[in-house]
């Protein structure tokens, strides 16, 4: 059975990515114990019918000693061939704080008199056990509800059992950094598309950017020194087990030479590996 578990901080798109993956027909509970998730695996895989796929909610308004030995229960779980997984949901706290005024909302953990910052900070530190054992983090500060059920479907969901999934990802950098990649890597050095008043208006997947851009040799270097590091050094993360990785590649408005390398790199690995996707931040 492959088992999902989703947490996150409240506000960060939890339900959201448990709805998701019960559209894609997962069994999901949201809410569930930390305590009852190893009964909650035997009632599934045991039945007359055993569930394939399941996906459970597992957030702060659990007790805290609950979370503190959620390591155990994974092993447990792993040492009866379920394949189990953590995606975590994080956001930052500015954000989190505009969403619940916007929705009026109230935190889980914002009562006797604490305030939402408070809660805030309150909830990462009760969930610091899970999300150290997580196998995929999402930043959702910059994506909307259909970035993120686009990206539970492609990362998650098509990902198939012992396989790596990879994504490549553009950003800007006068937008921030993106928080859960783990690699990033700078193409501010290269040419720039922008400074072309033609291609301004056009991105890194268009037929002229591409063009523009396969004619710098400083464009070509750059592709073909990734390219060999991570030919190199993918096979190692696979070794070591890892279920996600995610390549972030960044350039000033995160338009043209970022999408352009993201799109190249990512078709470039999709020959050896099934599960590849490509993000790109600001083009939404």
């Amino acid at each position: 059975m492959k088992l999902v578990i989703v947490s996150g901080l409240s506000g960060s798109g939890k339900s959201v990515a448990l709805h998701t993956l019960e559209d894609l027909g997962y069994y999901c509970i949201d809410n569930l114990p930390a305590g009852l998730l190893a009964a909650l695996a035997t009632e599934l895989t045991t039945t007359a019918h055993p569930v394939a796929k399941a996906a459970v909610g597992i957030d702060a308004r659990n007790l805290p000693q609950a979370l503190e030995h959620i390591a155990e229960t994974l092993e447990d779980l792993k040492s009866r061939e379920i394949n189990c997984e953590i995606l975590f949901l994080t956001c930052d706290s500015d954000t989190l704080i505009k969403r619940f005024s916007e929705t009026r909302r109230r935190h889980p953990l914002s009562y006797g008199g604490v305030s939402l910052a408070e809660a805030i900070e309150r909830e990462q530190q009760l969930l610091e056990p899970i999300s150290q054992n997580a196998d995929l983090f999402i930043d959702t500060t910059q994506t909307t509800l259909h970035q993120l059920r686009d990206l539970v479907r492609q990362r998650v969901a098509r990902r198939t059992d012992q396989t790596l999934s990879l994504l490549f990802q553009s950003f800007g950098y006068k937008h921030g950094i993106p928080v859960d990649a783990d690699f990033v890597f700078d193409a501010r050095c290269l040419p720039n598309p922008h400074w072309q008043p033609e291609l301004r208006r056009l991105t890194g997947c268009d037929e002229e950017v591409v063009d523009y851009l396969e004619r710098e040799p400083a464009v070509e270097a750059m592709y073909a020194a990734l390219s060999t590091f991570f030919e190199e050094w993918i096979p190692a993360f696979e070794a070591d087990n890892r279920s996600y990785l995610t390549i972030a590649i960044g350039c000033t408005g995160g338009q043209h030479r970022s999408v352009y390398l993201a799109e190249r790199l990512a078709q470039h690995f999709r020959e050896r590996y099934p599960s590849v996707a490509t993000r790109h931040r600001e083009l939404a």
